[in-house]
């Protein structure tokens, strides 16, 4: 009876010990992480809340920018929000970015394209590559805009590394 008590014991923690571990999803490369380590723009947070947490921190718009972090709002879909990297822009509506997290859990995807769709020409509607289906995404995806660095940082950080 003793054994099988011990036994039972250990079984239970073990158990306890397996769901107090973080889950995959969160070991895994999130694009807020992504994004502070690949861009000059260091904010902490949810990716839902980077535009506001900008205000006042850095300069903040509605036309692309390579190295500014575009902050897609928070929705059903996306109830943390987004952010990427722009790593180039094609033209005022077309533009490639990096980031993570967005076709698979913990995908870095690189200079992949984002497509402004809104009717204003804002980038308040985005459509991103998606690779599970080979295209730009089904839908698009509300975004608040542009959090460009600071370039006194950006030039700052860029000695340093030289």
């Amino acid at each position: 009876m003793l054994h099988m008590l011990r036994t039972l014991v250990a079984a239970f923690l073990a158990l306890l010990s397996i769901a107090a571990l973080p889950s995959a999803a969160q070991a895994r490369l999130q694009c807020v992480t992504y994004a502070r380590q690949v861009s000059d723009v260091q904010l902490s947070g949810n990716a839902r809340d980077w535009w506001g947490h900008a205000e006042g921190r850095y300069d903040r718009g509605h036309a692309p920018r390579a190295g500014a972090v575009l902050a897609f709002s928070a929705t059903r879909a996306m109830p943390y929000g987004h952010v990427a990297v722009v790593s180039k822009v094609v033209d005022e509506r077309h533009i490639l970015i990096s980031h993570a997290n967005w076709s698979r859990p913990g995908m870095v995807e690189r200079g992949v394209m984002a497509v402004d769709v809104s009717p204003a020409g804002d980038w308040s509607q985005v459509r991103v590559w998606y690779a599970p289906t080979r295209s730009l995404g089904l839908r698009p995806s509300a975004a608040s805009g542009f959090i460009y660095p600071n370039t006194e940082t950006a030039e700052a950080d860029t000695a340093a590394k030289s």
